[in-house]
């Protein structure tokens, strides 16, 4: 993404990567965990090593969290995302830093011009603990043509329900928020604030229905 070159393309051309990234600021840690072995307590844990180490952690980002292992196995998979990720928040709080995740969709969402917090998989509980949630919608066209759009579908402290066209090449990960355009902006069947409401009314009968079995 930082260099610009083709993916399939950076393994033969390491010396010109590192040519380019050289002189970058800041540092990156990678930090891999097999597959559904990681819990928060092991982020925690790994987080709490790098300030013992003098490393001032300015941004998380994990990839992603519904494949963290709960801190405790729930009988329904949306009950232990939904803990996961308010334990994710809560470590954003203790480490004073944001952190950042990726969720997939679920059938609805998948040709979907726009993606709404109606279309995310799972959990839709995961909305409520989240400050800040956009999505990316790519038609076939849009891949054809590198383009995409940008949902700000939840925004705590400030404007939702705001669409951008994207420049999105996955050749080279290469992606770009474009200005706001009168024709690129699609019209809505629900306003953000209507999807918060019926994600509410839907959250409700959940933990109803919960409550009864």
């Amino acid at each position: 993404c930082i260099t610009g070159i083709d993916l399939n393309e950076l393994y033969n051309r390491k010396d010109d990567v590192l040519e380019r990234i050289k002189n970058l600021d800041g540092k990156l840690i990678v930090k891999e965990y097999p597959t559904k072995s990681a819990s928060i307590q092991t982020l925690r844990n790994h987080l709490e090593k790098l300030k013992r180490r003098g490393e001032n952690v300015d941004m998380i980002i994990v990839d992603y969290g519904d494949l963290l292992r709960p801190v405790r196995f729930l009988k329904e998979r949306r009950n232990e995302l939904e803990s996961i990720y308010e334990e994710l928040r809560g470590m954003a709080q203790i480490f004073k830093c944001p952190i950042w995740t990726a969720s997939q969709t679920n059938r609805s969402g998948l040709n979907a011009e726009v993606i709404t917090m109606e279309s995310i998989s799972e959990a839709f509980n995961k909305c409520f603990v989240a400050d800040f949630i956009f999505t990316i919608s790519r038609t076939i066209e849009d891949k054809n043509n590198n383009e995409g759009r940008a949902y700000i579908a939840k925004n705590r402290n400030g404007p939702d329900g705001l669409v951008f066209p994207l420049y999105m090449n996955t050749k080279n990960v290469a992606i770009k928020v474009l200005p706001q355009t009168t024709g690129a902006v699609p019209v809505f069947t629900k306003t953000a604030k209507q999807q918060m409401e019926t994600l509410k009314e839907k959250y409700k009968s959940f933990k109803k229905s919960g409550s009864t079995t």
